[in-house]
């Protein structure tokens, strides 16, 4: 993570806000172009190194338009709902980290489109978006799950059931995707999950496993019960007033864009009114 902190001092001004705005928007130009010319959709834009290393190099950029699935109505909900959790993540992490978790996943993707055709040969086609959007989406979600596990999402608009279970059904999908698909099917999962890999695997600082950490985690836990039984709390939302005694499944988060150190539960962190100096 140090590596990401120097990034985004050095390039954060550059990165794109609302990026889910965009990618929700590209999809609707595809889904445009599914109805109207599904023909030059799949042919003509689809990421294929075959045709791009033959000077059709504008779809190294054009394939993210190609829409996840199919249009229906089930469709439009599950955008609504990833545009809400990709703004949500962006919140949360800022605009840079969040550009970097969506375009590692997208260049990756593209990375091991170029892998596989050069280890299969390099001269296959691989037909009707093999590599796309799909488990980056995804990722999406798997992100969001990590960072908020006991969040409630409706569903069904009716049935409360918290994220992480969804999170733990999402990725036994894809692990089961996985296993059943051929190689080709795997390079691509694994392409484009990468940005969830990277970012929850490879920069989790594993230190806190050590004997020395869990010995202090032990001790603060010991102090903070004290100071809990004594009324002192660690965190309180805002707008709520509510605190970690109020219960043992809430979450609290600062927010990045309030002026000041202005900490929220997890029902008020994407609903409040960010305060300005």
């Amino acid at each position: 993570m140090n590596f990401l902190n120097k990034m985004e001092r050095k390039f954060g001004r550059y990165a794109i806000h609302n990026l889910s705005t965009y990618i929700i928007g590209a999809y609707v130009i595809g889904y445009f172009l599914y109805f109207l010319a599904p023909g030059v959709l799949y042919n003509y834009l689809s990421l294929e190194p075959y045709y791009i290393l033959r000077g059709q190099i504008w779809r190294l950029i054009t394939w993210v338009l190609i829409p996840p699935e199919s249009p229906s109505i089930f469709t439009i909900i599950m955008l609504m709902l990833y545009y809400s959790l990709g703004n949500s993540l962006e919140q949360t992490w800022g605009a840079f980290r969040y550009n970097a978790y969506i375009f590692s996943g997208i260049i990756s993707t593209i990375i091991g489109a170029f892998i596989l055709y050069a280890v299969m040969g390099g001269n296959i086609v691989f037909g009707q978006a093999l590599f796309s959007t799909y488990y980056i989406n995804m990722s999406i979600f798997l992100a969001f799950a990590v960072c908020y596990p006991n969040m409630e999402l409706l569903l069904y608009f009716i049935i409360p059931i918290k994220v992480k279970w969804f999170g733990i059904l999402y990725g036994a999908f894809i692990v089961l995707s996985f296993l059943q698909t051929n190689w080709a099917g795997r390079v691509a999962i694994i392409a484009s999950m990468f940005n969830f890999i990277l970012f929850f695997l490879m920069t989790r600082n594993y230190n806190k496993v050590s004997p020395k950490e869990i010995r202090r985690k032990q001790n603060f836990k010991r102090q903070t019960s004290q100071s809990g039984r004594s009324g002192i709390t660690k965190h309180k939302c805002a707008i709520c007033g509510r605190t970690e005694l109020d219960g043992d499944d809430l979450e609290f988060r600062f927010c990045s864009k309030c002026d000041g150190n202005y900490e929220y539960c997890q029902d008020h962190l994407f609903t409040h009114k960010h305060i300005k100096k």
